[in-house]
């Protein structure tokens, strides 16, 4: 899109070593993240609410040059807790709060500046949008010289629109409406973004691991999912793939690689097998036949 940033169509998504999936020492995350760039997986896609990762960043960017790297960062808007954290309460909306998380945010990450900053699941649009409110305090910010594009990181179709209609936003990013299980994002967000030439990521393209080829019957039995919602949608998929000799995780990232109008599909990686075996999945491309047998037992979408 206009940010005419060249990222990889994998980004990483550092609550893959923020501990909220598993522990990573310090140490580990430092060579993940090293690793990550050697193998030119150099897009980190943070948040304060995404565990300890910030903080992990920031140490693996005393060992990396800042031009080596592409950081977008999230502007958290989950509630009243410090820093929009997730907890309870109305956000602060202001445009000095959201300066003032940035150049924290900076500090943290000792980096400088952000290549992107995404205003992160607001519970309301209209008080981001309205003069001295969040995207102001951004827009300020970005005149500074401390972020390079804007944007919103959300699930709300209209809240996408609106912000888009403003002229102000550069990259956005949906989650859970662009995947094997649905693609309700193609109706109305993708349409738009292209339109005005905003770049597009997109979360959950995995559906939080239920389409990674992960043993549905054992984490449903051991209480992790129960079967129903996305997991019972997801479940047929996954059963043909193991009858097919498919890889679940293969299929769900190029699925959703094969939409031109999104750039990046944003997965985090607890270690370097998983991020190898992500990259793998994406660079890999599957046969026709497979494609077609596909369509012919789920329909083309």
């Amino acid at each position: 899109g206009r940010t005419e940033l060249s990222i990889p169509v994998i980004p990483f998504g550092t609550q893959g070593f923020g501990n909220n999936f598993g522990f990573v020492s310090d140490e580990d995350a430092v060579a993940l993240v090293k690793h990550a760039v050697s193998i030119g997986a150099n897009h980190f896609d943070c948040a304060r609410c995404y565990g300890d990762s910030m903080r992990k960043l920031g140490l693996a960017m005393k060992e990396i040059p800042r031009e080596d790297v592409i950081i977008t960062g999230r502007l958290c808007c989950h509630s009243a807790s410090d820093w929009g954290g997730y907890g309870d309460g109305r956000p602060n909306y202001s445009a000095e709060r959201a300066i003032a998380d940035l150049e924290d945010q900076l500090e943290l990450l000792n980096i400088d500046y952000f290549d992107g900053m995404l205003i992160h699941d607001p519970g309301e649009i209209d008080p981001t949008l309205e003069k001295g409110g969040t995207l102001d305090g951004l827009l300020q910010c970005k005149a500074r010289g401390l972020v390079r594009h804007l944007g919103y990181g959300m699930r709300p179709h209209d809240f996408h629109l609106k912000a888009m209609a403003t002229g102000d936003v550069d990259l956005i990013l949906c989650f859970n409406d662009y995947n094997l299980i649905r693609q309700t994002a193609a109706d109305d967000i993708l349409p738009a973004a292209a339109e005005a030439d905003i770049g597009v990521m997109n979360g959950w393209s995995i559906l939080r691991g239920i389409l990674t080829g992960v043993d549905i019957d054992a984490e449903i039995e051991r209480g992790r999912w129960k079967k129903e919602g996305d997991v019972a949608a997801a479940y047929p998929i996954w059963e043909w793939c193991i009858e097919e000799g498919i890889s679940l995780l293969q299929l769900a990232l190029q699925f959703c690689l094969k939409e031109e109008r999104i750039q990046g599909n944003n997965i985090g990686s607890l270690n370097v097998e998983q991020l190898e075996a992500n990259i793998r999945a994406a660079s890999t491309p599957l046969p026709d036949e497979a494609w077609e047998k596909y369509e012919a037992r789920f329909g083309s979408n």
